[in-house]
């Protein structure tokens, strides 16, 4: 081994290498040939900085765990990774020109600034003080170290000021707000007469030579999806309880110990609230010498208590179970006995005397009712632990078998079948889009191999497999003949409509009456100071209304609205504009949301600029 190795060092191939590593160190000198082994990766240099391998990792798994939370039922396989990937180089990129930029404007921050930022966040706070292990176990599992934290916060900052010096300078015209608000505002007044779909019937065919052209030239609107035929084992929490044998004493013992939680008591009080105020102690005082001398306390509270709306009932608040009351007013109502009355009480409302009026006793529901409810419950946790066990098998078994069968077989469960599934998805627990992913990935397509286990929601989990695969296919004509009719009379009913609607107006034009167009119809429907909101107009006429030129004086602008069961002829008589007199209020705010709107844009155009011009590499 050894004299192979000294031979192949005498040899050409060691010769050329020598050779080379002397041409790079004459040329580039010493760090081109260890540079690469003692830098650390980069994904991209951004104006000779770079951008470090491990930055960019770190950032991509702060974005995938942000986007996981997003989702209602988190699932990794929805994760687009490529796309997670090219936004998070993307904002890493844009983050550092806009830091370079902040340096070189002499924008930055103290560590005394960073230190006082930082031991102002909440996250690093216990019971309203900074604490410096909270602030380390914090970053580290954000996958930072201190240090590198500081300078990201560094840079953020920085990056803001930027932000914030160009937010706060958009600037736009009051003129363009009110003519925005007098648009915004504006009514119409206009008439309205409708060209329906069987004033042209008559006039629309559809011939066969169409109805086969149009299917030639739209081949691709009448292909049958790519489908598959899956076979998939199902585990259950729920079905898998519904074989769980739970006995009545199981339901009777859960029941006992439930019980006393299910029972409560309900107090109900009468209160005498005082405000906090100069003579509230001589006022309670009194109160309480009147009590004393036996005066009815309903009384008392209708003359002095605060809270007006329960003075009224004698200071009745009704039937209460505990936590529904400030806790002090609490302690003291479940302190008393039925008839007395307490000494003050002082809330956060006020000083009350409180009478309890009655207790009553809320026992719990029979079993008869509960029984049920606690076997189901029974039943699941019982299924519980058999269920995370068979999942883990299954989850192993689909792994290394290359069928379903023998899984089955050793879980004792059936092999179900799905037909019609498509990339879209299918029925069942195939509307999982993960699951359907990877049904149709090469993996278990092509390959034949199992899906992994796919945990579908519901405690239900599923493995499959492809049993049969239909590639996409064209439609026969025959099948889509009445479709593509029906489609085509639509079309060419609109565009009779359309073209009745358009001869129409310019007879109207011409100084013609209605009653000559001869449309059957005598009278124009009027609509008089129509503002944009109006819901008795379908949205297309309403919009068209608001679209029309604004008549001349005494004058007045056709239009045409055109659908695919009728035509509406507009009749555009005046426009009055909104009023922004009275509008103070919405002014100012519609112009602060236009200024920020404006220089939110600046900020945006001012980054890509720097973007542009930046010089950026990436390996």
């Amino acid at each position: 081994m050894l004299q192979d190795i000294r031979e192949n060092a005498q040899g050409t191939i060691a010769k050329i290498i020598i050779g080379l590593l002397i041409v790079s160190l004459s040329i580039w000198g010493m760090d081109a040939i260890i540079g690469g082994f003692s830098g650390e990766p980069q994904v991209a240099t951004v104006n000779g900085e770079d951008i470090t391998e491990r930055e960019f990792l770190r950032v991509v798994q702060m974005e995938r765990q942000r986007r996981l939370s997003d989702m209602d039922a988190p699932d990794p396989a929805l994760l687009d990774d490529d796309r997670i990937r090219t936004d998070v180089l993307e904002a890493l990129v844009r983050e550092q020109i806009m830091t370079q930029d902040a340096a070189a404007q002499g924008l930055e921050l103290s560590d005394a600034d960073i230190d006082q930022l930082i031991t102002q966040m909440p996250q690093f706070q216990v019971d309203g003080q900074f604490d410096s292990d909270r602030f380390v176990m914090v970053v580290r599992n954000m996958g930072m170290g201190v240090a590198e934290f500081r300078n990201a916060m560094r840079n953020q900052m920085v990056i803001n000021q930027i932000r914030s010096g160009l937010t706060q300078s958009g600037v736009v015209a009051p003129a363009v707000v009110d003519n925005l608000l007098r648009i915004q505002y504006q009514t119409r007044d206009f008439r309205t007469v409708s060209l329906d779909a069987d004033s042209v019937s008559s006039e629309v065919e559809v011939s066969d030579e169409e109805i086969e052209a149009f299917y030639q030239d739209n081949a691709s609107q009448f292909t049958v999806p790519e489908t598959v035929v899956a076979e998939y084992i199902s585990l259950s929490l729920s079905e898998l309880a519904e074989t769980q044998q739970v006995s009545d004493e199981q339901v009777a013992e859960l029941y006992q110990s439930r019980a006393p939680e299910m029972a409560s008591e309900e107090r109900r009080a009468s209160h005498i609230l005082i405000e906090e105020s100069d003579d509230a102690a001589d006022q309670l005082v009194e109160i309480q010498e009147k009590l004393s001398a036996g005066e009815d306390f309903a009384a008392l509270a209708e003359s002095y208590s605060d809270d007006t709306v329960s003075a009224r009932d004698g200071g009745d608040l009704g039937f209460a179970s505990r936590g529904m009351f400030d806790s002090a007013f609490e302690e003291a109502l479940f302190g008393l006995e039925v008839g007395e009355v307490s000494e003050p009480v002082e809330t956060s409302f006020g000083t009350h005397i409180i009478k309890l009026v009655e207790v009553r006793q809320s026992e719990a529901p029979p079993l008869a009712t509960m029984a049920e409810e606690l076997r189901r419950e029974l039943a699941e946790d019982a299924a519980g632990k058999r269920y995370a066990e068979m999942r883990s098998e299954l989850a192993d078994m689909a792994y290394s078998e290359g069928n379903l069968t023998g899984p089955a077989e050793e879980l004792g469960v059936e092999v179900r079948e799905q037909a019609g599934i498509t990339r879209e998805g299918g029925e069942g627990p195939f509307q999982h889009p993960g699951l359907v992913r990877q049904l149709f990935s090469d993996d278990v397509l092509q390959d034949k191999f199992n899906t992994e286990l796919i945990d579908v929601g519901n405690n239900e989990s599923v493995v499959a497999r492809v049993k049969s695969y239909q590639p996409q296919g064209q439609r026969e004509l025959a099948e889509v003949r009445d479709q593509i009719r029906e489609r085509l009379v639509q079309q060419k009913t609109r565009e009779r409509l359309a073209e009745r609607g358009r001869d129409m107006i310019a007879r109207l034009q011409n100084g013609e009456s209605l009653e000559e167009l001869d449309l059957g119809v005598d009278n124009w429907t009027s609509h008089e100071a129509t503002d944009r909101n109006d819901g008795s107009l379908a949205p297309e006429v309403l919009r068209s209304a608001f679209s029309l030129e604004r008549p001349a004086e005494g004058g007045v602008t056709y239009g045409l609205s055109e659908g695919n069961d009728r035509a509406v002829i507009i009749a555009l008589d005046g426009v009055t504009d909104g009023n922004v007199e009275d509008r103070a209020a919405e002014r100012e705010q519609l112009q602060q949301f236009l200024a920020s709107q404006k220089a939110q844009q600046e900020y945006l155009a001012y980054q890509q600029y720097l973007r542009d011009k930046a010089d950026i590499e990436r390996p």
